[in-house]
């Protein structure tokens, strides 16, 4: 087998077969060595037959139990040491991108030795842009989008786009942001292993800014929109109660860890 340039991982549970179909897919149509995890959370194994797509450069791994999102992309990290691959691809089963994506991240990373993680743009599947880049994390930043009615929202319409980048273009690239978001993090792979991989504390929602946040003090971070990806992005934790507890749950930690002032990036 020829050495492995990128691993990637994505975590599933009871998602729709024909949208994990596009993003396997999307991270396999590529010329570079790649190796996918499927790491299954779900109560049973009906996503198993994913992995017949290319047995060759695709392992599943059942979990019989959902220990949380950054917990089984920490089995994938565990699994990838095998290979021992420079990069490390964290992506959602809801994502799908052109085949030349993988290469032009890949050769950026390898001509920018300092950057460890990157993000391309992010676009809806009808091609409006998603503002994925943001500052850290602030209580109430995070109360306001979520609680306050939307005529409050609108009063803040101004703080809330500094905190989304939006007095930035976004045909740009943006350096150093403390916050990118988990939908599709390219990752250094030593710099994921020197940072620790995910905190497990996290269950769902808010890990990927706690990983983004300790990959800042060890490299950059770079926003790079001369290529992009396509994301479903649902936001089930405004619609579900169970994962609205599960953001609550995830911002408290977040915020005893971080700190409940002064917390701005």
């Amino acid at each position: 087998m020829k050495e492995v340039q990128i691993t990637g991982s994505i975590v599933l549970y009871k998602n729709d077969y024909t949208i994990v179909e596009a993003a396997v897919n999307s991270f396999l149509s590529t010329n570079l060595n790649v190796f996918l995890f499927l790491i299954d959370n779900s109560p049973g194994r009906e996503l198993e037959t994913l992995a017949e797509i290319d047995p060759a450069r695709i392992r599943y791994v059942f979990n019989n139990s959902n220990p949380g999102f950054g917990a089984a992309h920490n089995i994938a990290f565990e699994y990838s040491k095998q290979f021992n691959a420079a990069y490390h691809l964290v992506f959602n089963p809801d994502v799908y991108f052109g085949a030349d994506v993988l290469e032009q991240l890949y050769y950026y990373m390898e001509a920018h030795r300092n950057t460890g993680q990157i993000m391309p743009r992010v676009l809806y599947p009808d091609g409006s842009l998603q503002y994925l880049c943001r500052k850290n994390p602030t209580f109430s930043n995070l109360f306001s989008r979520r609680f306050f009615p939307r005529q409050v929202r609108d009063l803040l319409a101004k703080r809330m786009g500094k905190y989304e980048y939006k007095d930035h273009d976004y045909l740009q690239p943006i350096y150093n942001v403390p916050f990118l978001s988990g939908c599709f993090m390219f990752l250094r792979t030593d710099v994921l292993k020197e940072a620790g991989g995910f905190d497990e504390h996290f269950f769902l929602y808010m890990e990927d800014a706690d990983l983004t946040r300790r990959i800042l003090q060890r490299s950059q971070t770079v926003y790079y929109p001369h290529t992009f990806i396509y994301h479903h992005y649902t936001k089930g934790s405004y619609t579900n109660l169970k994962l609205t507890w599960h953001h609550m749950r995830s911002a408290i930690t977040y915020f005893n860890k971080w700190g409940w002032l002064n917390n701005k990036g």
